[in-house]
């Protein structure tokens, strides 16, 4: 993994090295391993290293080509460069290094932008077509890898983390109000705008290529995600044969390594089989959990903190195992590094995943992450279930839109967003939320499609916003993350495998919707708690019978608990404090009614207190005077 930064002066001006130093040096933490600059007049690349692949000088970067002004700034693992390379030299190329980063040059020299769809991995890059005066920006598949841009007048500047677009002189800070309001609606930001007025963010899938013809960027997606149901579906064993050849070639692809590779390992089915193949491979491997502290919990949080069957599933695969234990405090104390880390606040309760990061950077360089299974699979079916019986489209619409209306209850938003209203009153968040299916069909007929689309949705929005967290987390302390579920063969097939393959209930649910339109909330999750159906037959070849046949739980601290008990004075330090610096943009009243009623006990609002105190760290760190 890598940092990298860049510049272009559309109007010729020669760039200056100070500012590309000031901006490649912000990213240290990404590449602590060494860094370079290349500077061709009005463009400048930086890079900083973080060494995985080929040890050597030989593998530094900018990379550039001997014979064209063409320079590659790289940041990503390509698995499939050995490939890519005996192609690359029966077209008569010949290589210095031996790893990724001078495959992905010279394919790019050589297919240009057709190029980008043939990588298989995780990458964000800068290319400088010298020849063309171009410049290419690009993200994987499923943006693993961030990159960042914005234009500034006659200057485009962009970088793989917002931090380093903040070290240009050009560039001011503030905010964009229609990004906090998606993020106060979802959690999440589900457009290609960040916190940071006028930074935008790649998108997944997509190239950005800026030229003197086109200098706000021509925008061009090159893949995106596709579940439908086959038109003549396999017998179910095929697809459970596939599923676990290609489960085991996209771990074994993702080993490769010129350095140590962990795993982190929870009490779930995921992580577990990734460290069992892995584990089979590299004897005695690290892996590594996080738990909680449980003294002051109760109810459903008792089962948050999964140290024991980590432990357990480490005996069974012989890792060399380290653990670490979170207590209330740790999430106050990790707050200013996390946001720090963040920039761009979205999903979840992420501080968890930064001591995991940091427990794994301590002892290793790469690590193997379970991310991508849940939304692959169909993970969360309570969620999907929601959505199965519709009129129409626009019915299912309204109808996942309320659902994944996460923080503010739409009768607050007003009122909440009081000081900022008159810039985000004409925003619709239905839109932005339909938005979202904008590139996917909407020929609906059958429950199976509308389970469809609530994957294509949660991998679009959940998954990337996860994937964006992950990375900054992992780079935070120097460490690379590998998602073997996102290996681009195994995506491909799920995306085909009939929607009952995946959801064991889907009969009994759509029963369950059509009969009873008002069940009650225990019914509803009793029926809607299976998920992941061929996934758990297939990774029973790697684990044990009692973690496959084990309910979902996701990777959460006991906040709800904590954030009335243990942490309670911190929440009010921070959000009853006079000074507080989101009241600048939040209404004080309407939010501090909001939180109350968290710790009165009468709704559970931690989602929401989280995001709050985020936010509040977030405009100290980068909108302070």
């Amino acid at each position: 993994m890598c940092g990298i930064a860049g510049v272009w002066n559309l109007d010729a001006r020669p760039v200056t090295r100070a500012v590309l130093e000031r901006m490649t040096r912000s990213l240290t933490h990404r590449g602590p391993d060494g860094e370079g600059y290349y500077i061709d007049g009005a463009l400048g690349l930086g890079h900083r290293r973080l060494a995985v692949i080929d040890l050597s000088t030989a593998a530094s970067q900018p990379m550039v080509t001997e014979r064209t002004r063409c320079a590659l700034s790289y940041n990503g693992e390509v698995y499939n460069f050995r490939e890519l390379r005996r192609d690359l030299e029966a077209l008569g190329h010949a290589f210095k290094s031996r790893g990724d980063s001078e495959v992905v040059l010279h394919a790019l020299s050589t297919w240009g932008e057709d190029a980008v769809p043939r990588f298989n991995g995780m990458f964000a890059f800068a290319w400088w077509n010298g020849p063309r005066n171009e410049l290419l920006l690009a993200r994987d598949r499923y943006g693993i890898k961030p990159l960042y841009f914005t234009r500034r007048g006659d200057t485009i500047i962009f970088a793989s983390e917002i931090r380093a677009i903040l070290e240009h002189p050009l560039y001011r800070r503030d905010i964009d109000p229609t990004a906090l309001l998606e993020y106060f609606t979802f959690q999440n930001i589900f457009t290609d705008r960040t916190l940071f007025k006028d930074i935008t963010l790649v998108p997944p899938g997509s190239t950005v290529r800026f030229s003197l013809r086109s200098p706000d960027g021509y925008r061009r997606r090159y893949w995106d995600y596709d579940f439908r149901e086959p038109e003549h579906p396999a017998p179910g064993g095929e697809y459970l044969e596939e599923v676990d050849r290609l489960f085991r070639q996209a771990v074994t692809r993702q080993l490769v390594s010129d350095v140590d590779i962990g795993a982190y390992l929870s009490g779930g089915m995921d992580s577990g089989s990734i460290t069992a193949v892995a584990a089979r491979a590299l004897p005695y491997m690290k892996s590594f959990t996080v738990g909680f502290d449980l003294h002051s919990v109760s109810g459903m949080e008792l089962a948050y903190d999964e140290r024991e069957k980590a432990e357990f599933m480490s005996y069974l695969f012989k890792t060399e195992h380290y653990e670490m234990v979170l207590k209330a405090g740790d999430m106050e104390r990790a707050l200013p590094a996390l946001t720090r880390s963040i920039e761009d606040p979205r999903v979840g309760q992420c501080y968890p995943n930064f001591y995991a990061a940091q427990l794994a950077g301590k002892f290793v360089k790469v690590v193997l992450s379970g991310a991508g299974g849940d939304e692959l699979f169909g993970g969360y079916p309570w969620r999907y279930y929601r959505g199965v019986i519709n009129d129409d489209f626009e019915h299912y619409v309204d109808k996942y839109f309320r659902f994944w209306q996460r923080l503010l209850p739409p009768e607050s938003v007003e009122r909440v967003f009081a000081p900022l209203w008159p810039a985000v009153k004409d925003v619709s968040t239905r839109d932005i939320f339909r938005g979202v299916f904008a590139e996917h069909a909407e020929t609906l007929t059958r429950p199976e499609d509308y389970i469809n689309h609530s994957l294509y949705f949660e991998a679009k929005t959940f998954l990337h916003g996860l994937l964006l967290v992950d990375d900054r987390v992992s780079m935070a302390h120097g460490l690379e993350a590998r998602v073997p579920f996102l290996d681009n063969d195994l995506v491909d097939l799920a995306m085909r495998i009939p929607a009952r393959l995946k959801l064991g209930h889907l009969e009994d649910v759509v029963r369950l919707n059509e009969n009873d339109p008002g069940p009650k909330t225990a019914r509803y999750f009793e029926r809607t708690r299976d998920g992941k159906l061929i996934l758990r037959k297939a990774m029973a070849a790697y684990i044990p019978a009692e973690v496959t046949e084990r309910i979902k739980q996701g990777f959460s601290a006991p906040d709800a608990t904590w954030f009335k008990g243990e942490s309670i004075e911190y929440v009010k330090r921070r959000l009853f404090a006079p000074d507080a610096r989101l009241y600048q943009f939040l209404d004080r009243t309407a939010v501090q009614a909001l939180v109350n009623e968290h710790v009165d006990g009468h709704e559970n609002r931690r989602l929401l207190i989280w995001s709050l105190l985020t936010f509040d760290q977030w405009c100290e760190e980068y909108l302070a005077t």
